[in-house]
């Protein structure tokens, strides 16, 4: 019986999504490695999506689920990039909903050191929010892609 490679490889088919799945540890450290992940797949895919912003919010989301959740369980981080964006998810343990991702509440005090995160993700964001997981929650957002006139060059 041979074993042939002739399948479809994924640089083959633009169109199709790719995902990266990666846990983190339940740490800041989880931070500067999501960011790294999500520049990483994004440049190497020169996926049209904003890069900065994919990782200023991956940042907050992982950020947001270190500080509020406790344990040691690590979280996971997951990029998804289709064709007409891609989206970001964090999972975490801990099933509460997180503050006002989607209910704005009162704006946050612009000087205070917490709180501008969620405010950050529903602002920059195409959209956002959170579903439950079976082992907690996955807290996400979606950016669209950049059309390429608007794109800086570099």
């Amino acid at each position: 019986m041979s074993c042939s490679m002739n399948g479809p490889a994924l640089y083959e088919l633009p169109s199709a999504p790719a995902s990266w799945r990666i846990a983190l540890p339940h740490t800041a450290a989880a931070v500067p490695v999501a960011r790294a992940l999500v520049r990483t797949a994004l440049t190497e895919l020169e996926h049209g999506a904003d890069r900065d912003t994919a990782e200023l919010l991956t940042a907050e989301l992982v950020a947001n689920a270190v500080e509020h959740t406790s344990g040691e369980t690590p979280i996971e981080l997951v990029v998804e990039l289709m064709p007409s964006g891609c989206q970001v998810e964090v999972h975490d343990t801990d099933p509460q909903p997180p503050g006002d991702l989607t209910c704005p509440g009162g704006m946050p005090d612009p000087w205070q050191e917490h709180g501008r995160g969620l405010l950050l993700i529903r602002t920059l964001s195409s959209s956002c929010g959170h579903r439950p997981t079976e082992s907690g929650k996955a807290v996400w957002f979606r950016l669209p892609v950049v059309p390429a006139q608007r794109r800086p060059s570099a």
